[in-house]
């Protein structure tokens, strides 16, 4: 609770609650329960609607229950890959003895943002086969140069008198990485990981026509069906979806960047 010049409580900070980074409690709150409201309203309105027999098979909480899972199981996996295959690669890619290979390698990364996504994903449904794996491996190609990137430009902006400095104290390079660049990189590591996140919810829904599942099931069928009910269902809950795993990925950073940053 702080205090007015006059003395006195100031009771707008005590009424919103304690704050953690600068965020209040109303404030981590909100953005659920917009989320949450949403998903009432949407489901509030396909109760009240009576439904053809195409709509009610799609539309059950089973059918939506299915395609959310796939739709978390294609998202999760491909950022779980990015994260291993970005972060590695932009550490090796600003120690001094890769510099020569730097550019080429952007380069090579920066093919998958080159294709288009749909297409990206239909060359690798005819190469690979049809189902989970043709997405995720377009989902990788696609998303892995925004943390890429971002890991090489938090890592270049540490300051250099604070690595020698920690040399000077007798720190390994390795110590020093793990103990003073990696931390002080972590809020611009986790910017690029929100970009791929977000981008991976999105694209995911592109899965439906190689047969990978998740909510772009219910788009497709509305667009092929011409079910209006169908295709606004499932564009919403594909934007609740990207909004909360956006909003996940901001607790995430903050609670991970360090302290006075």
């Amino acid at each position: 609770m702080s205090v007015t010049q006059e003395g006195h409580p100031d009771t707008e900070s005590s009424f919103v609650g304690t704050s953690y980074h600068g965020r209040s409690l109303i404030g981590y709150l909100f953005l659920p329960a917009l989320l949450l409201a949403a998903v009432v309203a949407l489901f509030v309105a396909v109760s009240g609607r009576e439904l053809s027999s195409g709509e009610q098979r799609r539309l059950t909480l089973d059918n939506i229950a299915v395609n959310a899972w796939q739709h978390l199981q294609l998202s999760a996996v491909s950022t779980a890959l990015v994260l291993l295959i970005a972060i590695p690669v932009g550490i090796l890619l600003t120690r001094p003895f890769a510099r020569s290979i730097t550019p080429p390698a952007i380069a090579v990364f920066n093919v998958g943002q080159a294709v288009p996504s749909i297409g990206l994903i239909a060359l690798l449904a005819i190469a690979v086969g049809i189902g989970f794996w043709p997405v995720i491996f377009a989902l990788v190609a696609y998303t892995v140069l925004p943390v890429l990137r971002n890991t090489m430009v938090g890592l270049r902006q540490v300051d250099a008198s604070v690595i020698e400095s920690a040399r000077g104290m007798g720190m390994t390079k390795r110590a020093v990485l793990a103990r003073i660049e990696l931390p002080l990189a972590v809020p611009i590591i986790m910017a690029g990981l929100r970009t791929a996140l977000t981008i991976n919810v999105g694209t995911a829904t592109l899965g439906a026509f190689v047969g990978a599942g998740g909510l772009g099931e219910l788009i497709v069928a509305g667009i092929v069906q011409n079910k209006q009910l169908i295709l606004i269902v499932g564009a919403v809950l594909v934007a609740v979806f990207a909004l909360l795993i956006d909003y996940l990925a901001g607790i995430a950073e903050e609670v991970l960047r360090p302290r006075g940053l």
